[in-house]
């Protein structure tokens, strides 16, 4: 993990700031930004989101999807919890939190749009992170690269009638022609490009590849942070009047990711997953594609939404709450690998070989 991730909620925690700061400056500037549109699209944060997701779409390989049966009970349990449990969870954490319980303390007219961000945080299953954070458990490499890859491929497919249907249960209007046209430039183009890319790169040598992708690595994050920058700069009015509005999203977000990545970890011990499998199956389950959720928001609901903001809070509380599954998963191996009939581990060099 390098700086930019390891540190990457001390970064989005300066971004809060710099962006109430310059949204008091330079309301001129946001005011710009936020009329730079066509079709309900915002073309600078579009541009961004685009920074943020081909990088990290580069690094999945298609072809890895050949290799789904070799670990098919994980995938099973991951595909359960990331399609069948999260999204409909968080759903009603989200309800029922922002709904009732702290519905008092937040704005009346921005509750169904915190629901609606938190709905769009918990639709997309992660793609770039997993692999760090499948790398600090001695994940197994070649479980993860195909588990993201399937999860990648079914989000084309599933990721807008899965959102419309939640928004639609939670009384939320679905701007259907928008959802339709976020999922297009936001997940099949940048797949479609990352492919093309990859694949160009590829032949021309894996020293093309890895060094391009020590050029946008950091490019991808720093797109991040000025996205931030930029959501709260129009958020900074709301934040001030509302302080705990941040610390009210993050309730739901924090017990939706130990809720299923418990319940991804117990199911593949239930049914006798190796615990090198058993590790990023829990993590895959848990975390979210946060730049997606945000560029679908954005989209969906605009800068200065209450969904737009559910969906950065997502991105604060990311890495320390994963880092606390990867230590959870850990500190657990031995009880994990204790029950009868769970096969032995294949650790993360012993696959590569």
């Amino acid at each position: 993990m390098n700086i930019f991730e390891k540190y990457l909620t001390l970064w989005v925690a300066l971004c809060i700031v710099a962006g109430v700061a310059l949204g008091h400056i330079m309301p001129g500037f946001f005011g710009a930004v936020a009329s730079a549109e066509i079709a309900k699209v915002n073309l600078p944060v579009a541009m961004l989101i685009w920074l943020m997701i081909v990088p990290m779409l580069l690094k999945i390989d298609f072809g890895s999807l050949g290799r789904v049966r070799e670990h098919w009970r994980g995938v099973g349990v991951t595909l359960f919890i990331n399609w069948a449990v999260k999204p409909f969870s968080m759903a009603l954490l989200g309800s029922f939190f922002i709904g009732h319980v702290f519905a008092p303390l937040l704005p009346p007219g921005q509750i169904s749009s915190y629901i609606a961000g938190l709905i769009l945080l918990a639709a997309a299953p992660c793609t770039a992170m997993v692999f760090v954070w499948s790398n600090l458990c001695e994940g197994e490499p070649h479980y993860t690269l195909s588990q993201v890859a399937l999860n990648d491929a079914i989000m084309v497919f599933l990721f807008a009638p899965l959102v419309g249907l939640l928004l639609g249960v939670a009384s939320i209007t679905v701007p259907w022609g928008t959802l339709l046209l976020s999922v297009v430039l936001y997940i099949v183009v940048p797949v479609a490009i990352a492919q093309v890319w990859r694949s160009a790169l590829l032949r021309s040598g894996s020293g093309a590849f890895n060094r391009t992708m020590r050029v946008l690595q950091p490019i991808s994050l720093v797109a991040l942070l000025a996205t931030l920058v930029l959501l709260f700069g129009f958020q900074g009015e709301q934040i001030i009047r509302q302080p705990t509005v941040i610390a009210i999203l993050a309730v739901p977000i924090l017990i939706q990711v130990y809720l299923n990545a418990g319940l991804a970890y117990w199911l593949s011990r239930r049914f006798g997953v190796a615990w090198c499998v058993a590790a990023p199956a829990a993590l895959i389950g848990a975390s979210n594609f946060f730049e997606l959720a945000v560029a679908a928001a954005i989209s969906l609901f605009g800068l200065d939404s209450g969904a737009a903001l559910a969906t950065v809070v997502g991105v604060l509380v990311e890495v320390p709450v994963m880092l606390s599954v990867v230590r959870i998963v850990k500190a657990t191996r031995g009880w994990y690998e204790a029950r009868t009939g769970v096969s032995a581990p294949v650790s993360a060099m012993e696959a590569r070989q």
